[in-house]
């Protein structure tokens, strides 16, 4: 068996394994081929809704604070972002694949920033008019949580700058996952 793809059977195994245990059936899916990897990604995703208090629960304090208030980790203070590392970086909240390493890039904000996506269906966005500002709120299409925000000043092929929060992420590198 392909050794890359025994690396990301916990991938696919976590994203599976936070949906709605009513639904029996299998979601339709979509192999992303990325530097000899296949990522399985839900091409429909279903939503998962949990209490404040089950949150609390499952979440660090910080990462309650960004995903769930709307909050952000000071620049230079996550965990990600200095991380030059090949991997996935997965929703903290439910494990859904959002965003491949080979999209991150040195923004010089401080925080990891990526320029696309693994899929399209994978990340929903918000107008966001807090702190006296108008800006664009990124959140994870299964569980809602707040990622961060995406800005028109990113790098080409797409011009974006996927501005995230570490607290908001996992990374899975060679089949570990890194909490």
């Amino acid at each position: 068996m392909n050794r890359n793809f025994l690396v990301l059977i916990p991938v696919i195994l976590l994203s599976c394994m936070n949906q709605k245990a009513n639904k029996i059936q299998a979601p339709k899916s979509e192999a992303i081929s990325v530097s000899d990897s296949l990522i399985i990604v839900p091409s429909e995703i279903q939503t998962i809704e949990k209490s404040e208090e089950e949150w609390k629960k499952e979440l660090d304090e910080m990462s309650f604070y960004v995903m769930r208030k709307q909050g952000t980790e000071r620049a230079f203070t996550g965990e990600y972002w200095d991380n030059h590392k090949q991997g996935v970086y997965l929703c903290k909240g439910c494990n859904l694949p959002l965003f491949m390493s080979d999209t991150k890039f040195e923004s010089g904000t401080g925080w990891p920033s990526y320029y696309q996506a693994i899929n399209k269906n994978v990340i929903k966005e918000h107008s966001d008019h807090s702190h006296g500002m108008t800006r664009t709120e990124v959140v994870c299409a299964r569980c809602a949580g707040h990622l961060g925000h995406v800005f028109p000043d990113g790098p080409e092929p797409t011009g974006l700058r996927y501005c995230l929060n570490s607290a908001s992420l996992l990374f899975v590198e060679n089949g570990k996952i890194k909490q």
